[in-house]
């Protein structure tokens, strides 16, 4: 049996965790970390970001590359704020579980190996959005307040 006052604030971490890297790898994409070549900078521009996007999309036709880049981008800003506000986590950690499982798949078809794969804990961000979706009544979120004003204005 799960304990609750384990889950809770394990729960928070995930949120916190996926929703903030989400939202520093969009900052990346768009320079806010500094330019390209900077240290500790993995893209620094939108151009890089989706030649990026062309590597390990490189089975899928280059018509298609500039809209994958655009919706990895729109996909994870929205899942980042989602999650760390709470809000509909259960549907924003579903879809965080599906664009990271995307991200890992790509990854894994496009280079020799699955170093990428792990050095970048792609598949453990997957793994923890999945339990994230699983647990039931996150209580410190906007969904548990959300929840508690409804239950008030039913009474």
């Amino acid at each position: 049996m799960q304990s609750r006052t384990l889950v809770q604030p394990a729960q928070l971490l995930v949120r916190f965790g996926l929703g903030t890297a989400f939202l520093s790898a969009v900052a990346d994409r768009f320079g806010l970390w500094g330019p390209p070549g900077t240290a500790g900078v993995a893209w620094g521009d939108f151009e890089h970001f989706t030649g990026y996007t062309r590597t390990i999309t490189w089975f899928l036709p280059v018509v298609l590359t500039p809209l994958l880049a655009w919706l990895a981008t729109m996909g994870e800003a929205l899942f980042g704020v989602l999650l760390l506000l709470g809000y509909r986590t259960r549907e924003s950690a579903l879809g965080s579980t599906a664009l990271l499982s995307t991200f890992a798949l790509s990854m894994t078809v496009s280079s020799p190996g699955l170093h990428g794969v792990f050095t970048y804990s792609v598949l453990s961000a997957a793994g923890g959005a999945f339990l994230l979706a699983n647990v039931p009544d996150p209580i410190w979120s906007l969904d548990a307040l959300l929840r508690s004003v409804k239950v008030e204005s039913e009474a």
